[in-house]
């Protein structure tokens, strides 16, 4: 008896299966998209690049709202020395998260100028991408390349990494 039921659950089961009454989704067209990264110490920007009107947002307000002042031009700085004229089709979104204020600004300029050579080189052409590199790069380094020096751990006989406690003879 327990077979016969388990036998009739079954067909009941993969009949039900056959027939799918999900509608069917539209796919939309593809946009051209690139996603990198910037890194300085533990701050790190994730920044998404797409075809648009040249809109640069970070973490959804525009990049003119950039705290401190001071260091505002920093993050402008991979858009002044390309040209504008590079970025009006591109829409720029960042998320950056970590580390203090002033890691957190040069982990944006450095998304900023990946994003623009990446979306070049994945969309545009090859030597458009390495004149942007070239350029960049013979400006500031530190803007393709990641800075690699991190905060050295404290170790024992001190209170620091380096230094240590006094020495004392009596």
């Amino acid at each position: 008896l327990f077979r016969v039921a388990r036998v009739i659950r079954r067909q009941i089961a993969s009949s039900g299966n056959n027939k799918s009454n999900k509608p069917k989704q539209a796919t939309m067209a593809p946009v051209n998209s690139v996603q990198v990264f910037g890194k300085k110490k533990t701050a790190t920007a994730v920044a998404f690049a797409k075809q648009g009107r040249g809109l640069i947002k970070v973490n959804g307000q525009p990049i003119e709202n950039i705290e401190p002042e001071v260091l505002r031009l920093k993050v402008f700085e991979p858009v002044l020395i390309v040209g504008q004229d590079k970025f009006a089709n591109l829409d720029i979104r960042i998320r950056v998260k970590g580390g203090g204020i002033t890691a957190q600004i040069y982990a944006i300029r450095a998304a900023i100028a990946k994003s623009i050579v990446a979306y070049h080189a994945k969309y545009v052409d090859e030597s458009s991408k390495n004149d942007l590199k070239k350029t960049l790069i013979d400006y500031d380094r530190t803007l393709l390349v990641s800075d690699p020096r991190r905060c050295e751990p404290k170790k024992y006989g001190g209170r620091s990494a380096r230094s240590r406690f006094q020495k004392s003879y009596r």
